[in-house]
């Protein structure tokens, strides 16, 4: 009786010891939305600045409190060239009715310089969530907080990241799931989307800052290529402003007699095992006032990080302009921008 009583008395010490955590000392936080990872745009834009940046990468959320970011920066400050892709659009993206200013055109995509090869920079932070608010402290040399709402989309499959603050960015935006940041979708995925994507962009460009929102997005409108299938083609045949500045196309633009205002638009994956494409576009006439085929002027040039669901569902993109003069920096172009179906 003495052995058994010893027994319960032991079990029942054992039952009533307090639970220790899996690992000691490792807080578990709630993931932002519930995801772990998100592909960012964000940068400063400041009129009156010529030190306006871009970023575009990846954070990374863990359950212990910590983050990790992967990012491309474009800063006026080092201005980057634009730089070639290797992807040029095939004779079945370019074959259509009409004269060459109203045919699209069969050029190497650019993309923004430094693109095509690994993030500028890493940095590692502590985060928390509360209140539907998402703070960030990086663990870098200078003071940098970030302070995101986070909202989940209707259907559970996907967060999104609003910026409420930052001690460096004044604009930004972020879209979240549990897919590996490696789970991209092919150019047909994308033409083939089935919803209506809608952009909002913040830009700088000539010490002016411009915002639009709720712009349609005509994804369905561009065109596959039968051999070059990493590439969509897009020509739109008028621009009522972009192509139509006074002076931008003296001979050939809106308003002289060829009246050449179509708009050259090009879709590219940049890599197969990430998120990376981008997008580029030009104006016809600009290329015909210096008797190009393809301009090599200020073109737009607009790194993209697609968005992916935990469906493994394509949902957009977000991105950034980063379109550094070949002239003075008040003539830069950059932007943040969101094209997607949850907005």
């Amino acid at each position: 009786m003495r052995i058994a009583a010893a027994i319960l008395s032991f079990v029942l010490a054992i039952t009533l010891l307090p639970a220790w955590p899996a690992a000691a000392g490792v807080a578990v936080s709630p993931l932002p939305g519930g995801k772990a990872t998100y592909v960012v745009s964000q940068g400063h834009l400041k009129a009156a600045s010529r030190q306006n940046w871009v970023r575009l990468g990846s954070y990374r959320f863990a359950a212990n409190g910590t983050v990790s970011a992967a990012m491309y920066l474009w800063w006026q400050r080092y201005p980057k060239a634009r730089q070639r892709t290797g992807t040029v659009p095939d004779s079945s993206c370019t074959t259509k009715a009409g004269g060459a200013a109203s045919r699209p055109r069969a050029c190497e995509v650019l993309t923004a310089g430094g693109f095509t090869g690994g993030p500028d920079e890493s940095r590692a932070g502590t985060y928390t969530v509360s209140g539907g608010v998402l703070t960030i402290r990086w663990k870098i040399g200078q003071t940098w907080t970030e302070q995101w709402y986070v909202r989940p989309s209707s259907d559970g499959k996907l967060a999104r990241l609003d910026l409420k603050q930052s001690t460096l960015a004044t604009h930004g935006y972020g879209y979240g799931s549990n897919a590996a940041l490696g789970t991209r979708r092919a150019m047909s995925s994308v033409k083939a989307f089935p919803g209506s994507l809608r952009q909002d962009l913040t830009s700088w460009a000539s010490g002016k800052i411009v915002t639009s929102g709720n712009q349609p997005f005509g994804h369905s409108a561009f065109r596959a290529c039968t051999g070059t299938t990493s590439c969509l083609t897009y020509l739109q045949p008028s621009s009522r402003g972009a192509c139509q500045k006074a002076g931008g196309c003296p001979k050939y633009g809106g308003g002289t007699r060829p009246n050449v205002s179509s708009i050259q638009y090009y879709l590219t994956m940049i890599s197969k095992s990430d998120r990376r494409d981008t997008l580029w576009h030009w104006c016809t006439c600009l290329a015909m006032e210096r008797k190009q085929f393809c301009y090599t002027g200020n073109s737009h040039v607009k790194p993209l990080m697609q968005i992916i669901d935990d469906a493994g569902a394509f949902r957009g993109w977000v991105g950034v302009e980063a379109s550094f003069s070949t002239g003075s920096r008040a003539t830069d172009m950059l932007a943040v921008l969101r094209i997607s179906n949850f907005r």
